[in-house]
This record gives structure tokens, sequence and C-alpha cells, in this order.
């Protein structure tokens, strides 16, 4: 029906193309952004999901990083038990030599004087092993905490104790004053085969603490493999779900294009109808 006063056919024309521009603008915005959700109204019920995921992968992202911090720690540790344990192998050279007899009571002064130097080495390393201000080996026994987990569980946490390596506890009662200062006694030949003994134990208190920083140190290995897998999937689970698929909206955008261009023509037909009622009065 031909009307002047309503242009049925324009209005039509013009909410077609209304659409089609929503759209096109929506994947215009899709493209620019990377993201497929751009607003709640894109998808709620995704956009909802998509953040706790964002927020579990930065939690995980944080674990990681603590249990890297954690394994820094026995990183140092070990380090410092490591010095330890060659200042007790050269010790336990030195308290060979001096109970031979193949020294004389001269030589073995010349071998306490290093034995005492020795000890205080590892005395003074038990003291300065530290991380972030916490001392490691000085026996005063902290225990740390690393947040490990999303949650606040006991399996989401990994703890251990701080170690003693002082001169005082490696030597026990094998452990003798020279000079006022805590050493072993190399000053002749039954001391020295008696401080064999003393370094053989204090070696074997330091393998087990050693023991004790190698579980520990694979135990956060294998945290932060973990994490880094959870992380991978909840980010791929997260890109499914947020980011745009670039070769449909590239599609999607080809196509709204022809029918934007469509609808200028279109409408711009269907405003020139009620010309053709005017014909009629004529």
């Amino acid at each position: 029906m031909l009307s002047i006063r309503t242009d049925v056919a324009s209005l039509n024309a013009q909410m077609n193309l209304n659409n089609t521009q929503d759209s096109l603008n929506n994947t215009i915005d899709q493209l620019s952004s990377g993201y497929r959700i751009n607003n709640p109204g894109d998808d709620a019920a995704g956009l909802a999901i998509s953040n706790n995921l964002t927020k579990q992968i930065a939690d995980y992202n944080q674990a990681t990083s603590n249990a890297n911090d954690g394994l820094s720690v026995i990183q140092t540790a070990e380090a410092g038990l490591s010095d330890a344990s060659n200042i007790l192998t050269r010790l336990s050279e030195l308290a060979m030599q001096s109970s031979s007899d193949g020294v004389g009571n001269s030589e073995r002064q010349y071998i306490q004087t290093e034995a005492s130097a020795l000890t205080a080495e590892l005395q003074r390393v038990s003291q300065v092993t530290q991380y972030d201000g916490t001392s490691l080996l000085n026996g005063v026994t902290t225990t740390l905490n690393f947040q490990v987990g999303i949650g606040a569980t006991s399996n989401d946490s990994i703890s251990f104790a701080t170690l003693d390596a002082t001169v005082s506890t490696l030597f026990g009662t094998g452990a003798s004053t020279i000079n006022g200062q805590v050493t072993i006694d190399l000053t002749t030949s039954s001391a020295a085969t008696a401080a064999l003994a003393t370094i053989q134990s204090a070696l074997a208190q330091l393998n087990t603490e050693n023991a004790t920083l190698g579980a520990a140190g694979d135990r956060f290995q294998d945290t932060i493999s973990d994490i880094s897998a959870m992380s991978t999937a909840l980010s791929a689970a997260n890109s499914r779900i947020l980011d745009v698929n670039v070769a449909q909206a590239t599609s999607n955008l080809s196509q709204e294009q022809v029918l934007a261009q469509s609808g200028i023509s279109v409408l711009a037909t269907a405003n020139q109808l009620p010309q053709l009622a005017l014909k009629l009065l004529s």
C-alpha cells in the first residue's frame, strides 16, 4: 500500500540497518580488543566464569612465586651446609694427619692452629647463613610456612623448620675449649684419633640435614610443576570463554559490512516510495 504519512518500508529498512550496525559495532569491538566478551551484555554467565578463572590464575601465579621463594630458602641453606661439609672434610684430613706419629708435637700445634681457624669459620657459617634476615643454621628453630595453594587448608602450604649447624651441636661432647675457643683437640695423637669419631658424627648430622633439605626442595619443585600445569589449564579454559575467535569474527565482519551497504541502499530506495504517491496526485 502506498502511503504518504507512514513509510513502513523505510521503517523496516531502518530497523534492519540499525540491527546490522549494532552487530557490526560489536564485531569491531571484539576484533579490536581481542575479547569475545567486552561487557556483561555479551555473555553475563561467561563473564562471571571468566572473572573467577582470572582470579584463580592470578592466585596460582602468586603460589608459584611463593614456592620459588621456598626453593630459594632451601638452596641458601644447602649452600651453607655445603660449606660446613667442606670444612669438616678438611678437619678430618687434619685429624688423620695429627693422629699419625709421622708428625711431631710442634707440627701438631700448627695443625691445631688451622683446625681452630676452621672451627671458627664453621661457627661463622652457621650464624651468617640467612635468607631475608632469617637465620637458617644457627640453631634457633623457626618454622617457615609457604602458601602454595589457593585455599586455606593444610594442603595449601608447605612448612619446614630451620636447622642447627653450630659447632656445639655438631661436635657435642667431642668439642674442646682451647685458648677460649670451642674447637676440636688435635694437639696429641690420641686426641686426634678421638676427634675423627667426632668429625664423622658431625658429617652424619650434616647428611641428615641435607636429606631434610633435599626432600623439601623436591617437594617445592614438584609443587611448582603442578601449579604451572594447573595455571596453564585454567588459562586455556579462560581463553576459550573470553577470547574472540578471530576467524569467525572476521567472517562476521565481512557479512555485516555487506549487509550494512545493502541496508543503506535499500533505505535510500524505501525513502523514495512516498514520492510515487505524489505522482498519482499529479
